[in-house]
């Protein structure tokens, strides 16, 4: 069980990687689906319960340019996963290469607490946090095209962007009064 290093490998020629990670699977499959669709660059889908991935298919798997911990709120169990699964990242993907998606915010039955705590962590870890509809295909799409671009700049596709400069214009922040009692 190693790292999951970002530089390990040669790129491919106009493709991209992604490494969908969830818990449960029930979002992360209508993604994968719709991702694989894109015909303006190829793109790989790897779909994992947790980190770490297994070795045995290691000097096949391509290098994977995009780490995506989708978090369904209603289940604390997937926000553990992805906490435990951080550690197993290189610190090198923390550097544009890693973001949250985080399903389920609108339920009432979702606590605030377990938000915030969505929030903190990718506030600490200055990844950008997605917020997405996973019950419509509306919701499916719009979200598979913010992985897109996500990925594509991730993957060097795009010119004159890197993951870096792209992950500083979009990472998630904290209100200063985020600690603060709610009133609701």
């Amino acid at each position: 069980m190693s790292l999951l290093k970002p530089f390990s490998k040669l790129p491919g020629l106009n493709a991209a990687s992604i490494l969908l990670v969830e818990s449960e699977e029930q979002f992360q499959q209508s993604v994968a689906d719709a991702l694989v669709m894109e015909t303006s660059v190829t793109v790989n889908v790897i779909l994992a319960k947790s980190l770490p991935l297994p070795m045995e298919n290691d000097e096949r798997r391509p290098r994977i340019d995009l780490v995506v911990f989708i978090i369904n709120l209603i289940s604390e169990l997937s926000f553990q996963s992805a906490e435990t699964s951080l550690k197993y990242l290189d610190p090198g993907y923390f550097l544009g290469k890693v973001c949250f998606m985080v399903t389920n915010a609108r339920n009432a039955s979702v606590p605030v607490e377990r938000l915030d705590a969505v929030r903190r962590l990718a506030a600490s870890l200055h990844c950008p946090l997605l917020f997405a509809e996973d019950q419509t295909p509306d919701g499916v799409a719009s979200a598979t095209e913010r992985l897109l671009i996500i990925l594509k700049v991730a993957a060097g596709l795009v010119p004159i962007t890197t993951a870096l400069y792209l992950s500083n214009l979009t990472k998630c922040t904290l209100p200063s009064d985020i600690d603060q009692p709610s009133f609701d």
